[in-house]
């Protein structure tokens, strides 16, 4: 979409510090190597995995299930590697939409970036509505409006307070949500041994009708899409850089354990309830947070004798959702201040109070969140349904944004006649790791829901799906056509190391 700027004899002008009636106070870097570590942890542990996941055994089989999340994870794998070289050479809340600006292009950036912020301001909105939904199992008559006021309040006053108050309100969501997969995982394990729950289903349930590989390619590729949604927020981690203690050594040790949970806890949690529930069962059915009840882990805790299954399970979900709302208000609120701070948004959104949390852009968005939330409760929520399918596909793009931003910021790198050996951090498998990244994600965007193009084409349900990305390209387009920005040189990027 950018044409190839000519040759400079300097660096391309970045934008000049905030005026000094903002530039009193900075971000902190504040964040300790276990916050960093959790935020790692948790970002992608969520209802994707505590209930969806069973849904996407229904629709493909164990096996099924199992080669389309492995793919997945073998694809965040190498887009943390691309995000984790990028994260500790250059540590800055603004992450993806840095590297886009310096390495890409500044209309490219400025559509991450705004991309980005939107994407997270509307998951806020939408972990509202599932925390209303949870507590109704327990307060049925108490109205879900109440209850969502409530959660946006605490959350802001989380991200309020400061970073380190986040960072560890997230460490404790984060462990609460491990802790249950693991207890998962051991329970799984031992009642497919025999050792709790009766006798030992052995391999059975993986030779149960179609099992196991249900649906052929096209339940694959269905699947596919559903372990790409689950995984998002990994990349949270390359925002939290930004406000990390020591980021050339903290940054790396929580990219490195991205690759261990997805082994861990996805593709254990599918392999066990693979064993454990036949793909035929009705219970795989659910996907949302009022299925609780029929969640795999509900199930096999029940089955295994843990007392009050659906409850624990349930505060366990409020957890997940409290975590994603959380992260999600603190990754859009740095991205908001990242835009401003760089002369993409309003420069009074670039203000930083003396705890180091940038209260403009907190209040920007939290008001963001809440309008959107609001859209629910007005006719039939027609509204609020396009809001959030005008996000669906926001974080794929910033996936393919970082592993096209990795690709080019290496070839700068070496262009500018730098030694690999000095880099804090580098990927392995490049150029290879970047290049089947992208392939995969333009994959996951592209396959969103093409049964919309099957037959007679639904326009609406293609509108809905893919919304997201003509608005992408039309920030990207309509910056490119105000400001004329080009792409840039390798020769010409801006490599100078910044540490906020």
């Amino acid at each position: 979409m950018d044409t190839i700027a000519p040759p400079q004899t300097t660096a391309p002008a970045r934008p000049g510090p905030p005026a000094p009636a903002e530039a009193h106070a900075r971000l902190r870097r504040s964040l300790k190597p276990r916050h960093l570590t959790m935020i790692a942890m948790g970002g992608a542990i969520g209802t994707g995995l505590f209930v969806a996941s069973g849904n996407t055994i229904a629709t493909a089989g164990p096996g099924g299930a199992l080669l389309a999340y492995v793919a997945i994870g073998l694809m965040v794998f190498l887009l943390m590697q691309s995000l984790g070289e990028m994260s500790t050479y250059l540590p800055v809340s603004g992450a993806f939409e840095e590297y886009s600006t310096r390495f890409v292009s500044p209309s490219f950036g400025f559509a991450i970036g705004w991309n980005y912020w939107y994407n997270w301001a509307i998951t806020v909105a939408a972990e509202l509505v599932a925390a209303a939904l949870i507590m109704r199992y327990w307060l049925p008559d108490v109205p879900s409006w109440i209850w969502s006021a409530l959660f946006l309040a605490v959350l802001f006053g989380l991200n309020a307070l400061s970073t380190r108050a986040y960072g560890e309100s997230e460490f404790w969501f984060s462990l609460i949500k491990v802790a249950t997969v693991v207890i998962f995982l051991v329970l799984g394990v031992l009642m497919i041994v025999g050792i709790l729950g009766g006798t030992s289903p052995g391999f059975d349930n993986w030779t149960t009708g179609d099992a196991p590989f249900v649906g052929g390619g096209a339940g694959i590729l269905a699947i596919f899409m559903v372990a790409g949604f689950s995984f998002q927020g990994t990349e949270l981690v390359g925002v939290a850089a930004g406000e990390a203690e020591d980021p050339e050594k903290n940054v790396p040790k929580a990219i490195r354990t991205v690759f261990v949970r997805i082994l861990l806890f996805y593709v254990g949690a599918i392999t066990i309830v693979g064993f454990l529930i036949p793909h035929t069962s009705p219970h795989l059915l659910g996907s949302g947070v009022e299925d609780i009840s029929i969640s795999p882990f509900t199930l096999v805790f029940e089955n295994a004798g843990v007392l009050a299954a659906a409850s624990v399970m349930n505060a366990v979900i409020l957890t997940a959702i409290l975590s994603a709302g959380n992260s999600g208000l603190y990754a859009s609120t740095r991205m908001l201040w990242a835009l401003a701070d760089s002369g993409k948004a309003p420069r009074f959104l670039a203000k930083v109070n003396r705890r180091g949390v940038p209260m403009n852009a907190l209040l920007a968005t939290t008001t963001v969140g809440a309008a959107c939330f609001l859209t629910t409760l007005i006719g039939d929520g027609a509204a609020y349904v396009w809001l959030v399918s005008a996000s669906g596909l926001a974080g794929f793009i910033v996936w393919m944004g970082i592993a096209w931003s990795h690709y080019r910021f290496r070839k700068a790198y070496l262009a500018q006649g730098h030694d690999l050996a000095d880099l804090p951090y580098k990927a392995r498998f490049f150029p290879l790791g970047p290049m089947i990244a992208l392939a995969l994600c333009a994959i996951v965007i592209l396959g969103q829901n093409y049964q919309a193009f099957m037959g007679e084409v639904d326009l609406l349900a293609a509108a809905t799906a893919y919304i997201g990305l003509p608005l992408f390209l039309a920030l990207w387009a309509g910056h490119k056509l105000v400001t004329g920005s080009r792409m840039v040189r390798y020769e010409d990027a801006d490599l100078t190391r910044s540490f906020d």
